[in-house]
């Protein structure tokens, strides 16, 4: 059962020891199917809508006291994107000075591999989500620490690749 509803207010907020506000957010990301179900190499990443506009961004959110960093980045996604799968290994952390609020903030960002999206989520009447490669991303996202998070993902990602290419071809030169 998913709770169908987003958590509000900053009481349980966390802050830095400079006083700025952590905040947590995910790339959700896929593998492209074909009509067939068959995956390909072909990386897709979510992006949603902000709710007060039409930029874009990866789901972030408040980190709050009673979770650790990983809840945060699951709930974060879920909330915001309708999403839920695996956290990996956080991509950095990064600070940065809201443009709304003018305020410093502290980001951490994971990439999510995605299991499951379901087709209702609490943000869901404020927010547009679609799937992008990651050239379409790059594009439209708005904040710039979260394409720094998704250049280290996608390098992360061909690195990974490549290292069970070379398994998989000494694996084949012992034969």
């Amino acid at each position: 059962m998913v709770c169908l509803v987003s958590r509000t207010g900053r009481q349980l907020q966390r802050y830095n020891n400079l006083g700025g506000r952590q905040v947590v957010g995910c790339i959700p990301y896929r593998y492209k199917e074909d009509i067939y179900g068959n995956i390909s190499n072909e990386l897709e990443v979510l992006l949603i809508s902000s709710q007060k506009g039409q930029k874009f961004m990866f789901p972030k959110g408040g980190w709050e006291l009673d979770e650790s960093v990983e809840e945060a980045a699951c709930r974060e996604s879920l909330e915001e994107a309708g999403v839920i799968g695996i956290v990996e290994c956080e991509l950095g952390k990064w600070g940065f000075i809201s443009k709304r609020y003018g305020t410093y903030y502290e980001g951490h960002m994971f990439p999510l591999f995605v299991k499951e999206q379901l087709d209702l989520w609490p943000e869901q009447n404020v927010r547009r989500r679609i799937w992008m490669n990651v050239a379409e991303a790059r594009e439209v996202c708005q904040h710039w620490w979260m394409k720094e998070a998704l250049d280290i993902l996608v390098e992360r990602l061909v690195s990974a690749e490549k290292q069970r290419e070379d398994i998989a071809m000494d694996d084949s030169l012992s034969l």
